[in-house]
């Protein structure tokens, strides 16, 4: 189902939702739009707000914007509990020069990632935000990730599915993470493209 962008955010409350599709399509605005709605018009205690956010610094791709974290579209969101990673995430494919470097990158990103699953499903909060999802699932699996989305009452996470992010390195990549996000999707109550 595609993305309404006119959407009643009270809809999302209480339910597990993703948002997928390809590069500046506005995951990322609409991810951080649902947090301020929660705090500006639900009043929600912004401790009761886990944020994930594995998506790597804002940057221009083909004239394009990608990337960004939440604080880049709602800089109030730095009063959530926001679960740190540690590091800084690396875009795989972007700057890798050749197959194994994607690989390198994504193992780096997993250590990053998987750590920040482990923190919030030791100290779950009602309502779970992930930005960029596929940069756990290209070496993370399933499991952690569906654990902390049933850990919450209320999930909206938000991730790349698309074909214009790629190299001549990284035909197999690609094709892993789309069917990653394809069996995720599955698992999931809510899901909407957007374009």
């Amino acid at each position: 189902m595609n993305f309404p962008k006119n959407i009643d955010l009270n809809e999302l409350i209480g339910h597990k939702t993703i948002i997928y599709g390809e590069i500046n399509t506005g995951k990322t605005k609409y991810t951080a739009k649902f947090i301020q709605f929660l705090i500006e018009n639900i009043k929600i205690d912004p401790s009761e707000i886990s944020i994930l956010d594995f998506g790597p610094n804002l940057l221009i791709f083909k004239g394009k914007r990608i990337g960004g974290m939440i604080r880049d579209f709602y800089e109030h969101s730095e009063i959530c509990n926001n679960i740190k990673l540690g590091g800084e995430i690396i875009p795989p494919r972007l700057n890798a020069i050749n197959r194994d470097e994607i690989y390198e990158n994504a193992l780096h990103n997993y250590r990053l990632t998987s750590s920040a699953l482990k923190k919030f499903n030791e100290n779950p909060t009602s309502i779970l935000i992930i930005n960029d999802i596929s940069i756990y699932l290209h070496m993370g699996e399933k499991k952690s990730l569906l654990k902390a989305i049933k850990n919450c009452v209320t999930f909206l996470g938000n991730t790349y599915y698309g074909h214009s992010i790629r190299s001549e390195y990284d035909s197999e990549f690609n094709i892993k993470e789309r069917k990653d996000v394809e069996k995720l999707l599955k698992e999931i109550e809510n899901s909407y493209k957007i374009t």
